[in-house]
């Protein structure tokens, strides 16, 4: 399967000067294990429910935390949420979840994009990326890798913790950006930044919309701007209310390998690089405007591909 999805990512990283295997690899605290029916990074398990299957990451320690408010019961919290999935459906496990602000996701419930997008034909001046973990980041360095002055905005008050828990990677998608520290807790730093999306072409987020509109930022107000908003389920609509990461994004659009009828993951977080790579070639084709791209909806994109 995983050679498959890199035959299909071959041709469409032309012109950004990095191969599949590239794209798809990360290090991690510890390393990666093999996926199956846990993510690599055994943050992330798929769990039977009465009508399907769900995803639920607990990649955060809040996450954990809230195990016992969607499951009850002390104990492992593996089993106390595989034990709650089994005794319901999984639309309604996952909404129990998505009120708990949990990263959650019913395979296969995303619909897909439509990513037939031409070669590199358009290289935008200047990039602004605020985006943080892969996806948004990786999307920036693509597009220096193509040519653009790119600007990394580094929040003081929210730190990104890839330099420090994947240095690696970030290495290979932060290479040829400029770092701009900001506070964006104080009115001087959301006034710098203001002043420097008001330069740029491109402004690339992670952010969901509240968040970003608490800075003052909404993408009606800068009609020039390309504005990349990479997301867990979208930008606008209900999906903007969801969590997630890039395991459960993957789960969301199907991009599992199925054995004897259960799902089981085959690649790690493959969400994240996927969705970063067609947020580059969506802004290389010219697009203006906001291009929304969940992870999601990208996953089933690529899911489609490799039927």
């Amino acid at each position: 399967m995983k050679a498959r999805l890199e035959a299909i990512l071959a041709p469409r990283l032309a012109g950004f000067g990095l191969s599949p295997g590239e794209l798809l690899s990360r290090d991690a605290p510890g390393g990666l294990a093999a996926p199956g029916r846990f993510s690599a990074n055994r943050h992330c398990g798929l769990m039977r429910a009465r009508d399907g299957w769900v995803a639920l990451n607990l990649a955060r320690p809040d996450d954990v935390e809230l195990v016992v408010a969607l499951a009850g019961g002390a104990g492992d919290p593996w089993q106390a949420v595989a034990a709650a999935a089994a005794r319901e459906n999984a639309a309604a496990f996952r909404d129990r979840a998505i009120a708990l602000q949990l990263p959650v996701a019913v395979a296969g419930e995303a619909t897909p994009l439509e990513l037939d997008l031409p070669a590199v034909t358009h290289v935008p001046r200047r990039v602004l990326d605020m985006s943080a973990l892969w996806a948004g980041p990786l999307c920036g360095g693509l597009l220096a890798r193509a040519g653009a002055e790119v600007v990394r905005v580094e929040s003081i008050g929210r730190p990104d913790p890839t330099p420090h828990s994947s240095p690696r990677l970030n290495a290979l998608i932060n290479a040829g950006k400029s770092l701009l520290p900001l506070d964006l807790r104080e009115a001087a730093g959301r006034g710098r930044l203001w002043d420097e999306v008001a330069k740029s072409d491109v402004l690339i987020t992670s952010g969901r919309p509240a968040a970003l509109a608490r800075l003052g930022l909404e993408p009606e107000m800068f009609p020039q701007l390309t504005w990349v908003a990479i997301t867990a389920h979208g930008f606008t609509g209900a999906g903007a209310l969801r969590v997630g990461f890039g395991d459960d994004c993957a789960a969301a659009g199907g991009l599992l390998d199925w054995h004897a009828g259960e799902p089981r993951f085959f690649g790690d977080a493959l969400a994240d690089p996927l969705t970063g790579l067609e947020a580059a070639r969506a802004v290389v084709s010219g697009r203006g405007g906001l291009i929304d791209m969940p992870m999601a909806r990208v996953a089933a994109s690529y899911a489609g591909m490799l039927r």
